[in-house]
């Protein structure tokens, strides 16, 4: 049976696959999501779900804005909501790198200029993520209180580990001959193509407008979660919560985020003043509107794009 069928519609099966064995294997965290929601306000959690949905549209503009050519608008969506069901097979956010990479090589892109394109956007995402981050700090200094949460000799642990990691990642790219000059060579193409793009003003306000957006609107569906659940938090510090805690479970490599995320946003909801009751409450129904409910649909339209020769 198996030898009849075209190895483009296997493959096409597969992310179906993954995605069920991945809900069989997390039921019970995905179910206590769901029962967090039958008590919540269900106007706030439509919101969620609006707020979730407009990501992908910024997501996609911030996607258009790394490359000069003109992408397929309705095919760059698809491409984006199907890649949050393939960052849940491979950890960090490869399996929707891997995704976006082989749909703008299909649009005609070389290779080197989709990597390119990609880290573009990794950087533009991550100045603007960060820089929320810092800004709503400075205004509210006093939001998270990490003392009771983190000591301090943990959090100089933290610290002095991210300084070496980083000092051993520039070591190793300047001590390795073959490396710096993938790097180098890299890092040429990636400067050229971003000089060029921020000379055409519609490519950079969709650059930087739409790395800005994702983040605030992800900030913002744990807003109306947290109001949907009525957790005793200013939406301000909900949202500086959600930057802290996606900031910090980015260096952690689990595929889509699953156990980090969850962990950091608790903690960074309980530092916010949240009891730990109701901030695990808000993130396990924030989770299952941003992650599990979009989860089956995303991989059936990936398993699509494979089969049309999109991805």
């Amino acid at each position: 049976m198996l030898r009849r069928l075209p190895l483009r519609q296997i493959l096409c099966l597969l992310p179906l696959l993954v995605v069920g064995y991945w809900v069989v294997q997390h039921r019970s965290l995905i179910g206590s999501g769901a029962r967090q929601m039958f008590t919540a306000n269900p106007y706030w959690l439509l919101t969620a779900v609006a707020t979730t949905g407009l990501g992908w549209v910024a997501v996609s503009f911030a996607r258009q804005g790394t490359v000069l050519e003109r992408l397929p608008a309705r095919r760059l969506f698809a491409t984006q909501f199907a890649a949050g069901a393939a960052n849940h097979l491979l950890p960090s956010g490869i399996g929707a790198s891997a995704v976006n990479i082989r749909f703008m090589t299909g649009c005609g892109l070389p290779p080197a200029r989709s990597s390119a394109a990609l880290a573009l956007y990794f950087l533009a995402e991550a100045t603007t993520r960060v820089g929320l981050l810092v800004v709503l700090l400075l205004v509210f200094p006093q939001a998270l209180r990490l003392g009771p949460l983190l000591p301090e000799s943990v959090s100089g642990m933290v610290v002095a580990g991210a300084v070496v990691a980083a000092g051993a990642l520039v070591a190793g790219v300047a001590l390795i001959r073959p490396v710096r000059r993938i790097v180098v060579r890299f890092l040429r193409t990636a400067m050229a193509d971003a000089r060029s793009l921020h000379m055409r003003p519609s490519r950079a306000l969709a650059l930087w407008g739409g790395s800005l957006a994702f983040p605030l609107l992800q900030a913002a569906g744990l807003v109306a979660v947290a109001l949907a659940l009525e957790l005793e938090v200013r939406p301000a510090h909900v949202m500086l919560a959600y930057l802290a805690a996606t900031a910090v479970a980015a260096v952690v490599p689990s595929p889509g985020g699953i156990g980090s995320v969850d962990a950091a946003l608790v903690i960074a909801l309980v530092a916010a003043g949240a009891p730990v009751e109701a901030a695990t409450s808000t993130v396990l129904a924030y989770r299952f509107i941003t992650v599990w409910l979009p989860l089956i649909p995303g991989a059936l339209v990936l398993g699509g794009l494979v089969r049309s020769k999109i991805v």
